[in-house]
């Protein structure tokens, strides 16, 4: 639900401090210097007669007029041009981990064949054994940005410290904030003080409600230019590697006026359920989704299961374009 007034006023306060009071979430923002409300917490027709009655507000936008009102602004600032507009689909491709060299132009020379514009890559590895491959760090965004020069991409790629945030900021065009980092308000904070985007994953237990409230903590801070990423939560189910929610997209456009993308190959862990994945996305209208690509998959140093290889990779593009 959207509430509309006509100017930033005294009712409008009130209605955020008693919605604050009910344990009710609501996200403030400017359209035509005209102040909305949007409510991100589940609510019923009392609190919507409550508003009507005792705040007095210019209109209220239900459901999919909140959600249509809110795609004129999906989208975020990336050197001074419009991307992840509503009607686009974008593809980031990339490894889980960046390797080498070899790996990197590898992947450079096909990618940039198959106009992929943003590529991805981890530097430094949140790895849940202390025993795994961590990264390549500073070397690895070196590589990044060596491949991106040539090809043209933009670099995604995620930071994990607040003492790496300058560092990531100066080799790459997105910073990623991973699952385990989406509850990390210190980072988050600090990453609404850069002129950088940012690409919020959902935390595996996270509900709707607080993926929003951690992208607010960015917002807040002054960053306005965030793209949600679903990338799966944690169930019971075991047969892939985390339950993929493609249901957020629909629900989290009418909650928010974020670009929201899909993560395929943490969603389901599976490099041959990417592909079906990927078409659920972009039939549901999400801004585009980020798969990991590796020449070769089964000596990959992290996440080979989940990659597509440079074959499959191609053939999910080409039957996205009929």
């Amino acid at each position: 639900m959207i509430v509309k007034y006509e100017k930033k006023n005294k009712n409008l306060y009130n209605l955020k401090e008693y919605l604050k009071q009910k344990n009710i979430n609501s996200l403030i923002r400017v359209d035509n210097e005209k102040p909305v409300l949007i409510i991100v917490s589940k609510y019923d027709n009392s609190l919507l007669n409550k508003i009507n009655t005792d705040f007095n507000p210019l209109d209220i936008l239900k459901e999919d007029q909140a959600e249509k009102y809110l795609n004129k602004n999906r989208f975020i600032n990336l050197k001074e041009n419009k991307c992840f507009l509503e009607d686009e689909f974008n593809i980031i491709a990339g490894p889980c981990s960046v390797e080498s060299r070899d790996q990197m132009k590898t992947l450079g020379e096909h990618l940039s064949k198959l106009k992929i514009k943003f590529i991805r890559g981890g530097a430094f590895k949140p790895r849940t054994s202390p025993y795994q491959f961590q990264g390549l760090k500073e070397k690895a965004l070196k590589l990044l940005e060596e491949i991106a020069d040539e090809y043209n991409f933009k670099i995604i790629t995620e930071v994990m410290d607040i003492k790496n945030i300058e560092k990531v900021a100066d080799y790459s065009d997105i910073l990623q904030v991973g699952s385990r980092n989406m509850y990390n308000y210190s980072l988050l904070k600090e990453l609404g003080k850069i002129n950088k985007p940012i690409l919020l994953k959902r935390g595996m237990s996270a509900t709707y409600e607080e993926f929003l409230m951690a992208a607010e903590y960015i917002y807040k801070n002054g960053n306005e230019n965030i793209i949600l990423c679903e990338r799966g939560i944690r169930t019971f189910e075991n047969y892939t590697r985390y339950t993929l929610d493609l249901m957020s997209v629909p629900i989290l456009k009418r909650l928010s006026d974020y670009p929201i993308i899909i993560d395929p190959s943490h969603g389901t862990g599976r490099w041959d359920l990417i592909k079906p994945a990927v078409h659920a996305a972009k039939a549901l209208n999400a801004q585009g989704v980020m798969v990991e690509v590796h020449p070769q998959p089964k000596l990959a140093l992290s996440d080979g299961p989940q990659s597509l290889n440079i074959d499959n990779f191609k053939e999910l593009v080409n039957s996205l374009k009929n």
